[in-house]
Parts: C-alpha cells; sequence; structure tokens
C-alpha cells in the first residue's frame, strides 16, 4: 500500500494514547530548519570490512523470517496512525541507543557526522548554508527537531477529533531520512560498542524494521538508503546483505 497514495483518503481516526513524554535534548536547534542533503568529503578508499557485515553479527537479530509480515498495515488501522506511531516507536528506541553510547561520541572521536570511508553528512544552518558539523552536535540537533515535531499537536495529534495534517506524508519522509543518517553514523562509527554491550541483536532488528517499514510507505529512498557510487552509506550494504537472506525484501 502506498501511504502517499493515502493521502487524499478520509484521515479520520480513534483517539491515541496518551501525549509522549518529552527527550531531553538541546534547545538550540530551530525546529523549522529541514533536513539537508549528503555531501562526499573525499574520493572512496579501500578498507577494512565493517563488523557489522562479518559474520556472525550481520545474521544476529531478535526477530527470525521476513521482516515484512510485521510492517503490514493491520486490519481497521488508519495508515496516518500506523505510521505516526512506528515513527514515534523508532524514534524513541533509537534515541535510547544512542544515550547508551554518547558518551562514545564526542567532538573529538567524531569531528563529523561520518556515516561510511567517504561520506560525511551536512546540516543545514539558519542561514541555508550547508555545513560540518561534529556527530554528537549533527544528532542533537536531530533529536530535538523530531521531538518538537512529535510534541506539536498540529502535525502528530494525539486528540480525538483532530486530523493529520496534508504535509504529514512528506514531514515523516523527511524525520525518516534523518534517522536513516542517525543509525549509519551509529554503524559506521560506534558498532564496536555495540557489540561490547552485545546488543547487537536488538539494534540489527530495529534497524532492519526501521527499513522494512520505510520501504514498504515509500517513507525511504534507495539512494538514501546505499548513497552514492563515491560516497556510499556503510549501513546501506545490510540492506543488500539482509535481501540475500530474506530478512528483507526489495
Amino acid at each position: 500500500m502506498s501511504f502517499f497514495n493515502s493521502i487524499g483518503r478520509s484521515m479520520t481516526r480513534a483517539p491515541r494514547g496518551p501525549k509522549r513524554s518529552p527527550t531531553p535534548t538541546s534547545s538550540t536547534f530551530a525546529a523549522a530548519d529541514m533536513p539537508p542533503p549528503a555531501v562526499p568529503s573525499s574520493p572512496v578508499t579501500s578498507s577494512p570490512k565493517p563488523l557489522y557485515l562479518c559474520s556472525p553479527f550481520v545474521e544476529a537479530a531478535l526477530v527470525k523470517g521476513n521482516f515484512k509480515t510485521i510492517v503490514v498495515l493491520p486490519k481497521y488501522v488508519d495508515i496516518m496512525e500506523w505510521v505516526a506511531v512506528n515513527v514515534f516507536d523508532f524514534y524513541t528506541n533509537l534515541n535510547e541507543f544512542y544515550g547508551v553510547i554518547a558518551e562514545c561520541c564526542t567532538q573529538q572521536s567524531c569531528p563529523t557526522m561520518s556515516a561510511g570511508s567517504a561520506l560525511n553528512y551536512t546540516w543545514i544552518n539558519q542561514d541555508r548554508k550547508s555545513v560540518h558539523l561534529p556527530a554528537p552536535t549533527y544528532i542533537d540537533y536531530v533529536m530535538t527537531w523530531v521531538q518538537n515535531l512529535l510534541d506539536d499537536e498540529n502535525v502528530f495529534p494525539t486528540k480525538s477529533g483532530h486530523d493529520f495534517p496534508q504535509s504529514f506524508p512528506s514531514t515523516v519522509k523527511h524525520v525518516y531520512r534523518q534517522l536513516l543518517r542517525v543509525f549509519a553514523h551509529i554503524y559506521h562509527a560506534h558498532y564496536p560498542q555495540i557489540l561490547h554491550l552485545r546488543s547487537e541483536p536488538h539494534f540489527n532488528s530495529l534497524f532492519a524494521h526501521f527499513l522494512a517499514f520505510g520501504r514498504e510507505y515509500e517513507l525511504l529512498d534507495i539512494k538514501d538508503v546505499k548513497g552514492a557510487a563515491n560516497a556510499p552509506v556503510g549501513a546501506g550494504m545490510l540492506w543488500e546483505k539482509w535481501k540475500e537472506v530474506g530478512i528483507l525484501e526489495g
């Protein structure tokens, strides 16, 4: 089912649960700023195979089988509500994972928002200029921006009788792109910490679920997952690997 084709349908839905609790983040980021494009920093150079692509780590998962079965729209559930609830869950779980390894992600260890050997994401500042930021600053901006959206009743309504805005699919797609970048950085720069915590099955399953849901509802572009030929997204290689073993569909 196409999420974006569903926008013309009625968006009336049942009441949602209690309002989400806020996540403490920096207040320095203006919520109106929109996500930036990725900018490769240098040509691709050969490098050792990342641990997350090596066996047995690449196969580690809490969920066995194809993730298609857990992302399909349940019967009688409004598609807007289904997408909103899942985006909230992805954000919450990713934020908790990052909180655990945040002490290892510093301005010294991660001076750029790296996601591959030749890929550093850039941020669009208030002057609409593309700038490089240390990864912890970039991620703090992302999480603050998403939290502000989740707390905004005009974007993610929680009260009965309040419908989702017409711009909701586009907004969620921007959110998804930014969360993908946080996943990509953690895989690229902090997977050893994930292994040290023995959390690779949990993190892999979260990311596979995130990818499967994003593709099912057209929230992810393959070019964002894989990156450019001269600046590939490291974690994007998991997409192909997990398709080969039947965890994800094409």
